[in-house]
Formats: C-alpha cells, sequence, structure tokens
C-alpha cells in the first residue's frame, strides 16, 4: 500500500491545499493530512479547530484523511507506515524552503523521498495567511477556501 503524509500547520487549510490533496489521492493508495500542533510558526487558530477543519474539508475524498501530530513529521509517518512526504510549491520563492526541507527530512527519516506538487495556477498565489487578512477586513474568501473554512472564520473575525 503506499501511503503519504502531507503535513502542515493549516492555519487556515485553503483550496490550494486542497488542490494538492486531491492530486496526491490520485497517485497514492491512502494520504494523512497531518495537521502539526507546532510548527514553529504563530498560529492564529488553535489545533482542535486545525484539525477539525482539515477533517471536514477531506471528507469526501474516500482515501484522504485528516491525523493530528506532535514533533517531527518524519516520526509521525514513520509511525503510520507512510513511505512518502508530500509538499506543495506554490512559486519559486517556496522552492528553496521546501527543497531544504525535504532534504533534511529525508536525512532524518533514513531516507523518505518527498513528492512536490504544484496546486493549479488560480490558487498559486494563495496562502493561509492572505486568507486570514482578508477575512480579518471583512473580505470575502469564499471561492479561496472550503465552506466549513469560510464559515468558521466569519465566525472568528465577527
Amino acid at each position: 500500500m503506499r501511503k503519504a503524509i502531507y503535513p502542515g500547520t493549516f492555519n487556515p487549510i485553503t483550496n490550494g491545499h486542497l488542490d494538492v490533496i486531491s492530486k496526491a489521492s490520485k497517485l497514492f493508495d491512502e494520504v494523512i493530512v497531518a495537521v502539526a500542533s507546532y510548527t514553529g510558526k504563530m498560529t492564529m487558530i488553535d489545533f482542535d479547530d486545525r484539525y477539525r477543519l482539515c477533517a471536514e474539508a477531506v471528507s469526501s475524498l474516500p482515501n484522504v484523511k485528516a491525523a493530528r501530530f506532535e514533533g517531527l513529521s518524519v516520526d509521525f509517518a514513520h509511525k503510520i507506515g507512510a513511505q512518502t512526504m508530500i509538499r506543495g510549491l506554490r512559486a519559486v520563492s517556496d522552492f528553496e524552503y521546501e527543497l531544504s526541507l525535504a532534504m533534511m527530512n529525508k536525512k532524518l527519516s533514513g531516507g523518505m523521498d518527498t513528492v512536490f506538487f504544484l496546486p493549479d495556477q488560480k490558487y498559486l498565489y494563495l496562502s493561509s495567511t492572505m486568507i486570514r487578512q482578508i477575512s480579518e477586513l471583512g473580505g470575502s474568501v469564499s471561492d479561496l477556501v472550503p465552506p466549513c473554512v469560510e464559515e468558521y472564520l466569519k465566525q472568528f473575525y465577527k
């Protein structure tokens, strides 16, 4: 069974993330969207809500599920039997960071490969930070995030 892990903060999950997940789900038997408790980033949305939103957003994909994890993503991948790490690349500026992350994960894991996916061009500019900023200022993100995230953000930024 080919199992892949897509780790991230997902603060919140966006349609760009979902595009990457959908593409990965066609190449792997199982994809685990692994929501990190700690990533070194300041998160606006708490861990439980980030996990819940991810689980709801991927619920229509039969071979995809969300999971929570703490610690190193490579350790979690080994624990659940994932052989591959999934990452998304939006722009050239992402490449250097993502390449160094992939190489470090390979070293820490004893050889786990990373597969990079490009989201559809309509999501290349999209980031969770932008989504939060637009929502905070009262803008619409309806075509940029799943409906559950849109509703959550409307309540969060009331």
